[in-house]
């Protein structure tokens, strides 16, 4: 992501949101203004509403990327991908992460919320936000073809 000031939307299920305030942290750090699209509580949730939520500001370009987290983020992806426009990656390394980006222009970083872990997530979210994409001929002609 460029420097200019962003928007990110995010959000995250009950499972998640202990990563989820922590990486907000770590957004505002970096210059974003991150807009939380819920949950805000630990009480169970249902993550289709979240991620919706988070697809729908992205889509309308009210947030220039997103981020979403649940148990192992798969429920977020599969809602997210269901609208026009948004390439949501689910990744769990740096190098999948940095990939998503380089060639199919994620808008929507994807992560697994129930990990030993936070600072592998940092990692991959530093990655994710650091990597611009290609902007090669291969790569548009297949996010074309994704989106057709």
């Amino acid at each position: 992501m460029t420097s200019e000031k962003k928007i990110i939307a995010v959000g995250s299920d009950h499972a998640a949101l202990p990563a989820k305030k922590k990486l907000m942290t770590i957004l505002e750090q970096r210059g974003f203004e991150v807009v939380d699209k819920g949950t805000y509580t630990e009480d169970s949730c249902d993550y289709p509403e979240f991620s919706h939520a988070v697809a729908e500001a992205v889509e309308s370009g009210a947030a220039s990327c997103g981020l979403l987290m649940c148990g192992t983020g798969l429920g977020m992806m599969y809602a997210a991908n269901r609208h026009p426009n948004i390439r949501a990656a689910l990744c769990w390394s740096k190098e999948t992460a940095a990939l998503s980006r380089e060639h199919n222009d994620s808008n929507i970083l994807v992560l697994p919320g129930r990990v030993p872990s936070l600072d592998p997530l940092e990692d991959i979210l530093a990655a994710w936000l650091d990597t611009p994409f290609s902007n090669d001929e291969r790569h548009i002609r297949r996010i074309r073809k994704i989106e057709r």
